[in-house]
Protein backbone atom coordinates (compact mmCIF):
# COMPACT_ATOMS: atom_id res chain seq x y z
CA UNK A 1 0.00 0.00 0.00
CA UNK A 2 3.12 2.51 0.79
CA UNK A 3 4.25 1.32 -2.36
CA UNK A 4 0.89 2.03 -4.22
CA UNK A 5 0.69 5.63 -2.64
CA UNK A 6 4.52 6.98 -3.58
CA UNK A 7 3.72 6.36 -7.56
CA UNK A 8 0.68 8.05 -7.15
CA UNK A 9 2.18 11.16 -5.33
CA UNK A 10 5.21 10.67 -7.41
CA UNK A 11 3.16 11.05 -10.44
CA UNK A 12 1.14 14.22 -9.30
CA UNK A 13 4.89 15.57 -8.66
CA UNK A 14 5.68 14.71 -11.88
CA UNK A 15 2.78 16.73 -13.61
CA UNK A 16 2.89 19.51 -11.68
CA UNK A 17 6.65 20.00 -12.86
CA UNK A 18 5.13 20.39 -16.08
CA UNK A 19 4.93 24.10 -18.30
CA UNK A 20 1.18 25.69 -17.26
CA UNK A 21 -0.35 25.35 -20.54
CA UNK A 22 -3.82 26.30 -18.83
CA UNK A 23 -5.07 27.06 -15.32
CA UNK A 24 -5.78 23.42 -14.61
CA UNK A 25 -5.27 20.10 -15.76
CA UNK A 26 -7.11 16.92 -14.94
CA UNK A 27 -5.14 13.81 -13.96
CA UNK A 28 -6.85 9.91 -14.30
CA UNK A 29 -5.38 8.28 -11.59
CA UNK A 30 -5.78 4.62 -10.50
CA UNK A 31 -6.32 4.17 -7.02
CA UNK A 32 -6.68 0.91 -4.87
CA UNK A 33 -9.76 0.64 -2.63
CA UNK A 34 -9.37 -1.98 0.37
CA UNK A 35 -11.31 -4.92 0.70
CA UNK A 36 -14.56 -3.73 3.35
CA UNK A 37 -13.79 -6.60 5.47
CA UNK A 38 -10.84 -7.67 7.34
CA UNK A 39 -9.70 -10.56 6.18
CA UNK A 40 -6.50 -11.15 8.53
CA UNK A 41 -6.52 -15.06 9.44
CA UNK A 42 -9.56 -15.58 7.66
CA UNK A 43 -8.73 -18.09 4.55
CA UNK A 44 -11.79 -19.47 3.35
CA UNK A 45 -15.70 -18.53 2.58
CA UNK A 46 -18.50 -21.36 2.59
CA UNK A 47 -21.30 -19.52 0.20
CA UNK A 48 -24.54 -20.56 0.97
CA UNK A 49 -27.47 -20.47 -1.19
CA UNK A 50 -29.26 -17.20 -1.04
CA UNK A 51 -32.84 -16.75 -0.14
CA UNK A 52 -35.08 -15.48 -3.41
CA UNK A 53 -37.37 -13.13 -1.47
CA UNK A 54 -38.67 -11.70 -4.57
CA UNK A 55 -39.22 -12.96 -8.57
CA UNK A 56 -42.05 -11.14 -10.37
CA UNK A 57 -42.05 -11.00 -14.17
CA UNK A 58 -39.77 -13.58 -15.38
CA UNK A 59 -42.95 -16.08 -16.70
CA UNK A 60 -44.18 -12.98 -18.61
CA UNK A 61 -41.30 -12.90 -20.80
CA UNK A 62 -40.52 -15.20 -23.58
CA UNK A 63 -42.88 -17.71 -21.45
CA UNK A 64 -39.65 -18.88 -19.13
CA UNK A 65 -39.43 -19.38 -15.71
CA UNK A 66 -35.58 -18.92 -14.99
CA UNK A 67 -34.34 -20.55 -11.36
CA UNK A 68 -33.08 -17.08 -10.18
CA UNK A 69 -31.60 -18.41 -6.72
CA UNK A 70 -29.68 -21.12 -8.95
CA UNK A 71 -28.06 -18.98 -11.51
CA UNK A 72 -27.20 -15.92 -9.03
CA UNK A 73 -25.17 -18.81 -6.79
CA UNK A 74 -23.50 -20.37 -10.06
CA UNK A 75 -22.59 -16.83 -11.01
CA UNK A 76 -21.56 -15.72 -7.39
CA UNK A 77 -19.29 -18.66 -6.94
CA UNK A 78 -17.35 -18.52 -10.35
CA UNK A 79 -16.54 -14.52 -9.68
CA UNK A 80 -15.68 -15.14 -6.12
CA UNK A 81 -13.17 -18.00 -7.38
CA UNK A 82 -11.58 -16.33 -9.47
CA UNK A 83 -11.26 -12.47 -8.24
CA UNK A 84 -10.36 -13.33 -4.64
CA UNK A 85 -7.70 -15.52 -2.93
CA UNK A 86 -10.05 -16.83 -0.41
CA UNK A 87 -11.04 -21.02 -0.77
CA UNK A 88 -14.44 -20.89 -1.69
CA UNK A 89 -16.49 -23.82 0.00
CA UNK A 90 -20.43 -25.27 -1.28
CA UNK A 91 -21.93 -26.11 1.81
CA UNK A 92 -24.85 -28.19 -0.17
CA UNK A 93 -28.53 -27.60 1.19
CA UNK A 94 -28.84 -25.69 3.93
CA UNK A 95 -32.18 -25.79 6.47
CA UNK A 96 -32.42 -22.19 7.39
CA UNK A 97 -34.42 -22.12 10.76
CA UNK A 98 -36.26 -18.94 9.47
CA UNK A 99 -36.27 -17.68 6.09
CA UNK A 100 -36.56 -13.92 7.54
CA UNK A 101 -33.57 -12.57 6.82
CA UNK A 102 -33.67 -9.85 9.85
CA UNK A 103 -34.34 -12.58 11.97
CA UNK A 104 -31.98 -14.92 10.32
CA UNK A 105 -29.76 -12.49 11.16
CA UNK A 106 -29.76 -12.99 14.89
CA UNK A 107 -29.76 -17.09 14.52
CA UNK A 108 -25.92 -16.99 15.57
CA UNK A 109 -25.63 -20.96 17.03
CA UNK A 110 -27.33 -21.85 13.21
CA UNK A 111 -24.21 -19.50 11.89
CA UNK A 112 -21.56 -20.95 13.80
CA UNK A 113 -23.13 -24.59 13.40
CA UNK A 114 -22.76 -24.35 9.48
CA UNK A 115 -19.33 -23.06 10.07
CA UNK A 116 -18.33 -25.63 11.99
CA UNK A 117 -20.18 -28.29 9.68
CA UNK A 118 -18.22 -26.57 6.72
CA UNK A 119 -14.66 -25.69 8.36
CA UNK A 120 -14.76 -22.07 7.17
CA UNK A 121 -13.93 -18.83 8.57
CA UNK A 122 -16.43 -16.77 7.23
CA UNK A 123 -19.86 -17.78 5.45
CA UNK A 124 -21.66 -15.53 2.95
CA UNK A 125 -25.78 -15.65 2.99
CA UNK A 126 -28.40 -13.14 1.77
CA UNK A 127 -31.54 -12.59 -0.38
CA UNK A 128 -32.39 -11.89 -3.80
CA UNK A 129 -35.16 -9.51 -5.28
CA UNK A 130 -35.57 -9.53 -9.07
CA UNK A 131 -37.92 -7.90 -10.65
CA UNK A 132 -38.69 -8.04 -14.66
CA UNK A 133 -41.38 -4.98 -15.42
CA UNK A 134 -42.47 -4.02 -18.39
CA UNK A 135 -41.84 -0.57 -19.25
CA UNK A 136 -43.74 0.12 -22.77
CA UNK A 137 -45.08 3.21 -23.62
CA UNK A 138 -45.36 6.01 -25.95
CA UNK A 139 -42.07 8.82 -26.25
CA UNK A 140 -42.62 12.54 -27.80
CA UNK A 141 -40.25 13.10 -30.24
CA UNK A 142 -39.75 15.30 -33.26
CA UNK A 143 -40.97 14.50 -36.65
CA UNK A 144 -39.48 16.48 -40.12
CA UNK A 145 -42.14 16.26 -42.19
CA UNK A 146 -40.79 15.27 -45.99
CA UNK A 147 -43.79 17.36 -47.80
CA UNK A 148 -42.95 21.05 -46.21
CA UNK A 149 -40.14 19.97 -44.32
CA UNK A 150 -41.59 21.64 -40.98
CA UNK A 151 -40.64 19.99 -37.82
CA UNK A 152 -43.77 18.58 -35.75
CA UNK A 153 -43.72 16.48 -32.58
CA UNK A 154 -46.03 12.75 -32.45
CA UNK A 155 -45.92 10.11 -29.96
CA UNK A 156 -44.28 7.08 -30.72
CA UNK A 157 -44.99 3.36 -29.35
CA UNK A 158 -41.27 2.60 -27.60
CA UNK A 159 -41.03 -1.02 -26.51
CA UNK A 160 -38.92 -1.52 -23.55
CA UNK A 161 -38.40 -4.14 -20.82
CA UNK A 162 -36.33 -3.30 -17.05
CA UNK A 163 -34.54 -5.55 -15.58
CA UNK A 164 -34.22 -4.80 -11.63
CA UNK A 165 -31.65 -6.52 -9.18
CA UNK A 166 -31.85 -5.92 -5.39
CA UNK A 167 -28.95 -8.01 -3.33
CA UNK A 168 -29.11 -8.61 0.00
CA UNK A 169 -25.23 -9.59 1.63
CA UNK A 170 -24.60 -10.92 4.87
CA UNK A 171 -21.41 -12.20 6.02
CA UNK A 172 -20.73 -14.23 8.95
CA UNK A 173 -17.60 -15.36 11.45
CA UNK A 174 -17.74 -18.69 10.88
CA UNK A 175 -16.49 -19.49 14.22
CA UNK A 176 -18.32 -17.29 17.00
CA UNK A 177 -21.61 -16.79 14.08
CA UNK A 178 -22.15 -13.15 15.02
CA UNK A 179 -22.61 -10.71 11.92
CA UNK A 180 -19.73 -9.26 10.48
CA UNK A 181 -20.92 -7.49 7.47
CA UNK A 182 -24.15 -6.33 5.35
CA UNK A 183 -24.60 -4.31 2.44
CA UNK A 184 -27.42 -3.64 -0.14
CA UNK A 185 -26.52 -3.73 -4.11
CA UNK A 186 -29.25 -2.43 -6.19
CA UNK A 187 -29.11 -2.14 -10.03
CA UNK A 188 -31.31 -1.52 -12.76
CA UNK A 189 -30.80 -2.43 -16.29
CA UNK A 190 -33.20 -1.32 -19.39
CA UNK A 191 -33.35 -2.89 -22.78
CA UNK A 192 -35.45 -2.43 -26.17
CA UNK A 193 -37.63 -4.55 -27.55
CA UNK A 194 -40.46 -6.75 -25.29
CA UNK A 195 -39.04 -9.88 -25.53
CA UNK A 196 -35.95 -9.73 -23.88
CA UNK A 197 -34.14 -12.24 -22.67
CA UNK A 198 -34.44 -12.49 -18.95
CA UNK A 199 -31.19 -13.97 -18.49
CA UNK A 200 -29.45 -11.21 -20.43
CA UNK A 201 -31.01 -8.84 -18.18
CA UNK A 202 -30.07 -10.58 -15.11
CA UNK A 203 -26.44 -11.24 -15.70
CA UNK A 204 -25.67 -7.06 -17.28
CA UNK A 205 -27.30 -6.39 -13.36
CA UNK A 206 -24.59 -8.76 -12.14
CA UNK A 207 -21.99 -7.32 -14.16
CA UNK A 208 -22.69 -4.01 -12.79
CA UNK A 209 -22.65 -4.89 -9.64
CA UNK A 210 -19.67 -7.36 -9.97
CA UNK A 211 -16.58 -4.88 -8.57
CA UNK A 212 -18.85 -3.91 -5.59
CA UNK A 213 -19.59 -7.22 -4.59
CA UNK A 214 -15.96 -8.73 -5.53
CA UNK A 215 -14.78 -5.05 -2.74
CA UNK A 216 -15.73 -6.90 -0.09
CA UNK A 217 -13.52 -9.87 -0.11
CA UNK A 218 -10.72 -8.21 -2.10
CA UNK A 219 -9.01 -5.22 -2.80
CA UNK A 220 -9.82 -3.77 -5.99
CA UNK A 221 -8.43 -0.99 -8.29
CA UNK A 222 -11.07 2.14 -9.07
CA UNK A 223 -10.09 5.58 -11.65
CA UNK A 224 -10.50 8.60 -10.47
CA UNK A 225 -10.02 11.76 -11.83
CA UNK A 226 -8.17 14.84 -10.15
CA UNK A 227 -7.69 18.26 -10.90
CA UNK A 228 -4.24 19.79 -10.44
CA UNK A 229 -3.62 24.17 -10.61
CA UNK A 230 -0.88 25.13 -12.63
CA UNK A 231 -1.22 28.52 -11.87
Amino acid sequence: MNRQRTLVLATLLSLAALPALAGSIEVKLTLPQRARLDLQGRKTLAVSPFVVVKQEGAQKIKGRDIDVQKEFDRYLLKVLRRETQLKVIEPGPVDFPTYDLEQLAKQTDFWRALGERTGADLILAGGLDFDIQDRTGYRTEEYVSPFNGRTYLRQVLVEQTGFQYDILMQVYDGKTGALLYTDNFKDFQSFQGENTDPLAGMFENLRSLEDRIVNVFTQKEVEASRILFTQ
